[in-house]
């Protein structure tokens, strides 16, 4: 499977990568570091719909009582988003997708319409998930994240860059987690064996640092060394 990824990446200056994972994995700090150093489009769905929360548009509105009840955006919903991003064209290079597909008709929607290099799977045992996620909080001003256990603000509950109120997501209770990994096993597991079987599949253990992740994604698609120091 890597071989062929490999072999990609040398023949073409297009990427196309999509990153899976449960939640707090760390899909979207290695996805924007991919895509920073690889001139990558990050495309990160969970981003997209957590914009229109507070913006107060009506896929926003919808998607708030979604996510307050623990559960996952519809297939129709999520394929419609996606969709109309990827139709923007602005990923010269390439892009990176996280957050997508979560279940089979999503993984054929995307298997249908755009050639994929290689999925990257973040592996992280649950415990592991329920200690992230649940130490998670959001700048409810600028949208920061912060982590309590690795990223903690120097002023307790308050934005280090604007001072605002640091609050958990809506869908970070520990109810909601439990109902989301359920999901994630039932749903997300399979896709990831539908991809294996077409040799896209990569899987690196995510629970080291966030550089060890990096470099591990690196060297299993044979991409060009992670340089901390450079950015």
């Amino acid at each position: 499977p890597v071989v062929v990824g490999a072999e990609i990446c040398h023949c073409s200056d297009m990427r196309k990568y999509v990153l899976m994972g449960a939640q707090g994995s760390g899909k979207g700090t290695q996805a924007a570091v991919l895509a920073r150093d690889l001139d990558m489009t990050q495309i990160s769905v969970g981003d997209i719909f957590r914009w229109h929360v507070p913006n107060h548009t009506k896929l926003g509105a919808q998607v708030r009582r979604i996510m307050a009840a623990g559960q996952l955006v519809g297939d129709d919903l999520v394929e419609k988003v996606v969709h109309e991003r990827l139709d923007q064209h602005d990923w010269n290079y390439g892009f990176i997708v996280d957050g997508f597909p979560r279940n089979r008709p999503q993984a054929q929607f995307f298997l249908e319409r755009y050639d994929i290099d290689a999925v990257i799977h973040l592996d992280l045992p649950d415990a592991e998930v329920r200690r992230r996620v649940l130490a998670r909080r959001l700048c409810s001003n600028c949208r920061l994240d912060y982590n309590l256990m690795a990223h903690r603000p120097k002023v307790e509950g308050r934005c280090d860059v604007c001072g605002g109120e640091l609050v958990r997501r809506e869908d970070d209770t520990a109810e909601a987690l439990a109902a989301r990994l359920r999901d994630y096993h039932e749903k997300t597991d399979p896709v990831l064996d539908l991809f294996r079987r077409k040799e896209f599949v990569v899987t690196v253990d995510a629970r080291p640092d966030i550089a060890t992740v990096q470099k591990s994604i690196r060297a299993e698609l044979n991409l060009p060394p992670y340089e901390p120091s450079g950015g």
